[in-house]
């Protein structure tokens, strides 16, 4: 860590995924799932194969990229008109620190409404509680239980977004 705070750092740049980033993908949600949970068949799934459970139904895949590299992702799934949720949030923990989880936040929430999104949520787990805290500042809302129907065994918190 004290390395990367020794040198200059280099602006993250947020950019739309490229099929060349879909092992990154993979990757940087693996690292952060088999760390604090399991890799679930949902996450699998998703993650072997993001061009037809993400993209392919209408959502989207970003990257956070640094000196050409993806240091962080997230992904809006389409899961009805104008229902959209907020998953697969990543960033390399080599990478905390640089405002790379809050600038992929800010472009999916961007993107969310450039695709006319009428409602946006999430699901997580109180053990997340950075991340956590990074959604009620960006204008996420708890909800007073977990989302019926969950596909997710971790989550334990349901949000939704509510336009600050």
């Amino acid at each position: 860590m004290r390395e990367r705070d020794a040198k200059p750092q280099a602006e993250v740049d947020i950019q739309a995924y490229r099929p060349e980033w879909r092992e990154a993908f993979y990757r940087l949600n693996a690292q952060w799932l088999q760390r604090h949970f399991v890799i679930e068949d949902v996450d699998e799934r998703m993650l072997r194969d993001p061009e037809r459970h993400v993209l392919a139904p209408g959502g989207t895949i970003l990257f956070a990229i640094l000196d050409g590299e993806p240091i962080g992702t997230c992904a809006l799934l389409k899961e009805d008109e104008g229902l959209y949720e907020l998953s697969k949030m990543a960033v390399d923990e080599a990478h905390h620190g640089l405002g790379a989880g809050k600038l992929l936040l800010a472009a999916a929430i961007e993107a969310f409404h450039a695709l006319g999104g009428g409602t946006l949520f999430l699901e997580s787990s109180s053990k997340l509680t950075r991340a956590l805290g990074m959604y009620e500042r960006a204008g996420f809302v708890h909800q007073p239980a977990p989302r019926p129907g969950s596909h997710y065994a971790r989550a334990d918190v349901y949000m939704i977004y509510r336009n600050p």
